[in-house]
């Protein structure tokens, strides 16, 4: 099995670091370590409080505040050979985790004992850790990953020939196997996320794009799939690019374009967007029906919706409606019924195929959360199928890795709503597809509008 990196391994130098960077560093674990909200919130707090950092300061900062939280509980483990506060400790492991002896050389605070204790640490071999300290999961996240792993092992096994294989040995080697899954996914999802962009349609082209991000000095790639997604290399400040003011691009990640490909909105449709949040999908659908057509993005939150007018107006999308809900049956919702194309339910979940880029959801989501979640998502999607026409689809998505959340949700649903059809899914996976993690379903409706309204 293999180990994370060792920090030896490192070849790049570590950034300057000043008493004023350290002692930020320091703070800012401390105010994200709270889990009161989302850590980039938590972190826009700081800094607005914090003018004596610069934009290169601030970068450490934000790089060492999200080290700390993907690594916690690793670095948890190996803190106990250290003394001083924790959050001090935590800066330290991860400044030296990163960039080794460099690293460790770089620091100001540690004592002769300390240092030599973090000189130490970074031969520590993680392989000998059990799993779930290693890939600083929770334990409950880690089991319930085990589990997911364990169940498609038995899938994939019970397509194969296992005739010949003792039953005790299977059993082993299954097991095996779902370690071996849970590995390379826990490793994928303690990198960074990569920054990938969406090429607006409605106002350029990819090959234009990219020419511009070059222009800018800014180096990106296109990537196989989906057609509009292209990925930057590094932090660029995008939002200062002339091609980002005119509405070239949008910041999305991959998968969640890749998402909206499997929707398949269509010109001229009326689609709905049940939970459109701020708009990042919205917008995707908008530019895939080339703004013909009826888009209505609901949610209910305003705040969120107010976040998607400046993308809207950069856009040029001229066929989105947003229509702010109370909840699912709002009355506002009676004049959608029947009359959808496409309904699109990217409900809300725990996030758990988005910790690259949001480690703090897994130390801020407790089990005990995941069934009044799980009874919100059966709650939404069966209000939203009632607006789906006959011939229609309906597309049930997460961002969650979790069956709970995924597989449970549609079956129940599937169960329970034989007006539609047989189910298509979409799996994407942090480990083998470079981007967020997602699970789709997209089942289309079956009957007759009579069949509609009686069910009303």
């Amino acid at each position: 099995m293999t180990a994370p990196m060792n920090a030896a391994e490192r070849t790049d130098p570590p950034p300057r670091l000043t008493a004023l960077v350290a002692d930020g560093c320091e703070r800012a674990i401390i105010e994200v370590l709270r889990l009161e909200g989302p850590a980039d919130f938590t972190l826009r707090d700081f800094f607005r409080n914090e003018p004596r950092l610069g934009r290169r300061d601030r970068g450490v900062v934000a790089e060492s505040v999200f080290d700390v939280l993907r690594h916690r509980r690793r670095y948890g483990h190996l803190a106990q050979s250290l003394g001083g506060p924790l959050p001090r400790r935590l800066f330290w492991l991860s400044f030296s985790q990163r960039f080794g002896r460099p690293g460790v050389d770089a620091l100001h605070g540690p004592d002769p004992e300390d240092r030599a204790a973090l000189i130490r640490l970074l031969e520590v071999d993680s392989g000998s850790m059990p799993q779930a300290v290693r890939l600083s999961l929770p334990d409950w996240l880690h089991s319930a990953l085990m589990e997911r792993e364990r169940a498609s092992a038995v899938a994939a096994a019970a397509t194969s020939d296992v005739a010949s294989t003792p039953p005790d040995a299977e059993v082993e080697n299954l097991e095996a196997v779902a370690v071996q899954r849970v590995e390379r996914l826990g490793r994928a999802l303690l990198e960074p996320a990569p920054l990938d962009l969406r090429v607006n349609l409605l106002k350029a082209d990819r090959e234009a794009v990219l020419r511009a991000l070059a222009e800018a000095g800014i180096e990106a790639s296109p990537l196989a799939t989906p057609e509009t997604a292209v990925r930057v290399t590094g932090r660029p400040a995008l939002e200062r690019l002339a091609a980002f003011e005119q509405g070239w691009f949008e910041v999305q990640d991959a998968g969640s374009q890749r998402l909206v490909q499997f929707a398949a909105p269509r010109r001229g449709q009326t689609v709905v967007d049940f939970c459109a949040g701020a708009g990042g999908k919205t917008l995707a659908l908008a530019a895939a029906m080339r703004s013909s057509g009826q888009v209505y993005a609901c949610d209910v939150s305003a705040a969120r919706l107010q976040r998607m007018k400046p993308r809207l107006a950069r856009s040029g999308a001229t066929n989105v409606q947003p229509l702010g809900i109370e909840h699912e049956r709002d009355p506002k919702l009676k004049r959608l019924r029947g009359r959808a194309d496409l309904v699109l339910v990217d409900a809300p979940c725990s996030g758990t195929g988005t910790l690259r880029r949001n480690p703090e959801l897994k130390w801020r989501m407790h089990p005990e959360a995941l069934s009044e979640l799980v009874g919100r998502q059966r709650s939404i999607l069966a209000a939203a199928s009632a607006l789906v026409k006959p011939g229609g689809a309906l597309v049930y998505a997460t961002c969650s890795l979790l069956p709970r959340e995924n597989e449970a949700v549609a079956q129940a649903f599937g169960d329970a709503h034989p007006e539609f059809g047989q189910p298509e899914f979409l799996r994407i996976d942090p480990a083998a597809d470079a981007s967020d993690g997602f699970f789709a379903v997209r089942w289309t409706r079956t009957g007759s509008r009579a069949d509609v309204r009686a069910s009303a």
